[in-house]
C-alpha cells in the first residue's frame, strides 16, 4: 500500500515525507524547545537542513537517472530519520552530510563527461570542507578514488584536481586559524579520535533498530549489486559510487567517537538510493512492503519500550 502511493514522483509525496520528518522532530525534541530566540533559531535551522536533504536527494536521483520516476528514495530517507531521530540534534553531522551530498552530486554528474576537472575539484573541496564539521568525513574521499578509476583512466592529471580542491580548504583553514588564534593548527583540527566501544547500543531499542538497518542494508545491497549487470553501461559507475558512499558511511558509523545515533546520517542518502532500486525492481509487492513497514514501525516500537 505504501509503495503504491510513492511509485510515482508527485509533489504530495514531498509533503508527506516532510510532514513525517517534522512530526518525528517535534516528538523527539518536545522537551528541548526553548523560549530563547537563539536556541529556537538553532533548533529550526537543524530542521530546515534536514528537510532540505529531501529535495537535494530527489534532485541527485532524478538528475542522474539512479532510479525510475518515483519517490521511493525520499520515502526511505524520511523513514531513516525516524529510525535515528538523534540525527536531528547534531548540527555538525547534519552540515557535514549536506556538504558530502554536494560532493556526491558532482561526482555522479560525471556521467555526462562534461567539465570533468571542475567536478573533481568541487568534490574534493566539498568533502574536505565537510571534515571541518565532522573529521571522519575524510573517508568519503573513497568515492572520489572510485570516480577517478572510472572517469580518469586516460588522464592521470585529473588525480591532482581533487587534491587541489582539498588543499584549498586547508589553506582557508590556515588563514582562519592565523587570524583567529595566531596559529596554523588547532589541536581539534587533526583529532582523529575513534571508538570501538558499542556498549551504548546495548538496549532493546538500539538492538532492534540496528538489526533492522543492517539486515535491510545487506539484503538490498546484495540485490543492488547483483542487478548492476542489467544497468545502462553509462550509469554503472554512478551506481558503484553510491554503493561505496554507503560503505564509507558504515565505516564512519563503526568508528565514530561519539555513538549517539547521528553518526548514521551519512548512510541515509546512499542507502535510500539502494533501497529505491530494490523496491522498484522486485516483483513481489508484499515482500518489498516488509522493509518499509519495518522502518515505519520500529520508531513506534522504540517509543513504547
Amino acid at each position: 500500500m505504501i509503495t503504491i502511493i510513492f511509485r510515482k514522483s508527485k509533489p504530495i509525496n514531498f509533503i508527506i515525507v516532510a510532514a513525517y520528518m517534522m512530526l518525528i522532530f517535534v516528538i523527539f525534541n518536545y522537551n528541548s524547545f526553548s523560549t530563547d530566540f537563539n536556541e529556537l533559531a538553532k533548533t529550526f535551522l537543524k530542521l530546515g537542513v534536514s528537510l532540505f536533504f529531501i529535495f537535494i536527494l530527489d534532485f541527485i536521483v532524478s538528475k542522474n537517472s539512479l532510479s525510475k520516476k518515483n519517490s521511493y528514495a525520499i520515502l526511505t530517507f524520511g523513514l531513516l530519520f525516524g529510525l535515528f531521530p538523534e540525527a536531528f540534534n547534531h548540527s555538525n553531522a547534519l552540515i557535514a552530510n549536506l556538504l558530502v551530498l554536494f560532493a556526491l552530486r558532482r561526482l555522479l554528474s560525471l556521467q555526462s563527461n562534461l567539465t570533468i576537472k571542475k567536478k573533481f575539484l568541487d568534490a574534493g573541496f566539498w568533502i574536505m570542507l565537510a571534515t571541518l564539521f565532522y573529521l571522519w568525513s575524510t573517508l568519503f574521499f573513497l568515492i572520489v578514488i572510485v570516480a577517478l578509476m572510472y572517469y580518469s583512466q586516460n588522464n592521470v592529471k585529473n588525480i591532482i584536481v581533487p587534491i587541489i580542491g582539498g588543499c584549498t580548504v586547508v589553506v582557508l583553514l590556515f588563514a582562519y586559524n592565523i587570524v583567529r588564534f595566531d596559529t596554523y593548527f588547532q589541536s581539534s583540527d587533526l583529532d582523529f579520535a575513534y571508538s570501538l566501544d558499542f556498549t551504548v547500543y546495548n538496549s532493546k531499542q538500539n538492538i532492534i533498530r540496528l538489526t533492522v538497518l543492517v539486515v535491510a542494508f545487506i539484503w538490498t545491497s546484495i540485490y543492488y549489486l547483483n542487478n548492476l549487470s542489467d544497468k545502462n553501461k553509462r550509469l554503472k559507475p554512478s551506481y558503484f559510487i553510491v554503493f561505496f558512499a554507503a560503505i564509507s558511511a558504515f565505516i564512519i558509523a563503526f568508528i565514530a567517537p561519539d555513538k549517539n545515533g547521528s553518526e548514521f546520517v551519512f548512510l541515509f542518502a546512499p542507502f535510500s538510493i539502494i533501497m529505491s532500486n530494490y523496491i522498484e525492481d522486485i516483483s513481489e509487492r508484499w515482500f518489498k512492503e516488509i522493509f518499509i513497514v519495518l522502518l515505519l514501525l520500529v520508531p513506534i516500537i522504540s517509543l513504547l519500550l
